[in-house]
């Protein structure tokens, strides 16, 4: 046995061993792709599919924006001059921008926090029920499936001046009616979209507890805890990142309200008390052609959006501990 060997501790690798071997370098395609070079290839139509769809439309959206821009035909050379941020300017000072994003504000305030409660207390219902659970969790879907313009026909019977809803609540009906009131336009918007919309956020939430085991809340049975503490000791906690994503997504789509207001109050009435800024941007892009001005909207918009989502995924705790 040589000096060499006995000298060394027992259970020390040798640095030509598995200790050594870490430290080569890696081939040059696991450098440039990562661990797994065939996710990577994988996920490449998807990422161009991004590049395509969302990032090239955003960054010509921000060189709109930032020019005199106008549609012109097919194939024709025409001057756009720079103007700087004198579309924001315009934007951020125009009354009727100004009220959609206090609209949308609105429509959020209302529509985020009750589609997040909505959806965790009927997903842990549903995931508890024994009998017609298949009937249950398709008619929540139902909605969300559903064409627009047929489910707003419904709505539009429902609250109108002679609708249902007045028939029912006699006296306490508003007047002027809910979709024609200024007030209660926005708010009757939001709990429609909430409505229609439930169906896809249960289904993330329930897919969410499937992965909350049942000990937990075999412990806090044992532990004394009732259905209401379990739901906020346990199955709360246990489905954080997705009530991140939940969090997310409604605040991204409710941000991107167009349809509703398009369809329910005819173009958002009254007065601009329900339009979006989407709709304004349709309305000054399209029909007025200043697609410039609309760009302005649309990238203020954006970091608005983008804002608010990182500090729901910070706050909301979307990360697992």
């Amino acid at each position: 046995m040589s000096s060499e060997t006995l000298g060394r501790s027992p259970g020390v690798a040798s640095p030509r061993g598995p200790a050594g071997a870490g430290s080569r370098k890696r081939p040059v395609v696991q450098r440039v792709f990562g661990k797994n070079p065939l996710g990577a290839l994988l996920s490449t139509p998807y990422l161009i599919f991004l590049a395509v769809v969302f990032a090239y439309p955003l960054v010509f959206a921000f060189y709109m924006s930032l020019h005199d821009y106008f549609f012109s035909a097919p194939g024709a050379v025409v001057d756009r001059p720079f103007i700087g941020i004198d579309n924001y300017v315009a934007a951020l000072t125009d009354p009727q921008v100004l009220q959609s994003f206090r609209n949308v504000g609105v429509f959020l305030i209302i529509n985020v926090p009750l589609t997040v409660i909505l959806a965790i207390v009927l997903a842990t219902a549903l995931n508890r029920v024994v009998h017609f659970r298949a009937f249950l969790r398709v008619s929540f879907y139902v909605p969300y499936v559903t064409a627009s313009v047929a489910v707003v026909a419904v709505w539009l019977f429902m609250f109108s001046g002679n609708g249902l809803i007045n028939n029912v609540i006699g006296p306490l009906a508003p007047d002027p009616s809910w979709l024609i009131n200024p007030t209660l336009a926005m708010p009757t918007i939001a709990l429609y979209v909430t409505w229609k919309q439930l169906g896809f956020f249960i289904l993330l939430y329930l897919a969410a507890l499937q992965n909350v085991p049942n000990e937990l809340y075999e412990s806090a049975s044992t532990d004394g805890a009732g259905p209401i503490r379990s739901f906020f000791s346990v199955t709360v906690p246990g489905v954080r990142p997705a009530t991140a994503l939940v969090l997310m997504l409604a605040t991204i789509t409710g941000a991107n309200l167009f349809t509703e207001p398009y369809l329910l109050t005819g173009g958002g009435g009254p007065n601009g008390a329900s339009s979006s800024p989407v709709f304004v941007m349709y309305q000054e892009g399209l029909q007025q052609g200043k697609p410039g001005f609309a760009a302005a909207i649309g990238v203020v918009l954006v970091i608005i959006v983008l804002t608010i989502a990182l500090l729901e995924n910070r706050f909301a705790g979307g990360k697992e501990e």
